[in-house]
């Protein structure tokens, strides 16, 4: 019997008009900015879901998703790949110092019991796992007090790995060897060279999928402390705007939001007042 024959793909350039209908709907639906500049980017990211559909030119792919009712079926994808998802544990540690050092003892001080915290775009999962190591450290003498946190992302690809909690070894070299000891299982299979957040750990953390462009977040109960950073720079200042302002509506009185250090809020009108470098407090 021969061989089956392969789908071959097309690998012309996006049309200027194609890459515009994408670019907007892109923006619209995740407030991301796709200039021109970033067309070749885009045509990169996109060669996966042509091979995954079997779709053979980026044009087609658009006339799928526009013109033939393919979008509904395709956004998640759509979006999955062309977001991006750098993350580290501890990455900008002075925002986990703060945490430890000021923000934990004053809900202590308060008498709270139940702390909600929420970590807004989580991507693969670092940021909660390091919040709940931080929280973890802190209660570890205390007793009375419980936490949970929330983690959310706009990709599906990257909720799934982070509730699974498996990572590379080298990524956890920023965790202090104290709390790896504590909250990182190693691999019995030492060739793997990965490493799992502890089941334990890992049961104060929940994953949903949320999109920040959505016109309301459904969270529940008001947020102690927010987590949204190095994802704002990828707005616009209107937008920036926007989702600050519904992330200060999920919000407790007295708070705390942390936003990138790349990241500001300087000339918007918010509800909160800055305590410490890109930290700021809902009074």
């Amino acid at each position: 019997m021969g061989a089956l024959a392969e789908t071959t793909f097309d690998d012309h350039r996006i049309s200027s008009r194609n890459f515009k209908r994408l670019s907007n709907y892109i923006f619209e639906y995740s407030g991301i900015k796709m200039p021109e500049a970033k067309m070749t980017m885009l045509e990169g990211r996109l060669r996966r879901r042509l091979r995954a559909t079997g779709i053979s030119s980026f044009d087609a792919y658009c006339t799928y998703i526009f013109d033939q009712g393919g979008l509904e079926e395709e956004a998640v994808h759509l979006i999955d790949a062309v977001t991006t998802n750098k993350t580290d544990f501890f990455r900008e540690p002075n925002h986990f110092d703060y945490l430890a050092s000021k923000v934990l003892p004053a809900f202590d001080a308060k008498g709270v019991r139940n702390l909600r915290v929420w970590s807004s775009a989580c991507s693969i999962g670092a940021e909660p796992y390091t919040l709940a190591m931080v929280i973890a450290d802190y209660l570890e003498q205390r007793s009375g007090m419980d936490y949970r946190i929330l983690a959310t992302d706009l990709s599906t690809d990257v909720l799934q790995k982070a509730r699974r909690g498996v990572y590379p070894q080298d990524m956890l070299e920023p965790v202090p060897r104290a709390m790896a000891a504590k909250y990182v299982m190693q691999s019995l299979d030492k060739s793997r060279n990965e490493v799992r957040i502890s089941p334990k750990l890992r049961s104060h953390v929940g994953f949903g999928r949320l999109n920040l462009m959505d016109s309301s977040y459904q969270v529940g109960e008001p947020m102690h402390v927010i987590f949204c950073r190095n994802v704002l720079i990828y707005f616009d200042k209107k937008t920036q705007q926007q989702v600050l302002q519904r992330l200060c509506e999920c919000l407790a009185s007295g708070g705390y939001l942390f936003i990138g250090h790349s990241e500001s809020i300087a000339g918007m009108s918010l509800p909160v007042r800055q305590l410490a470098n890109t930290v700021f407090r809902k009074d």
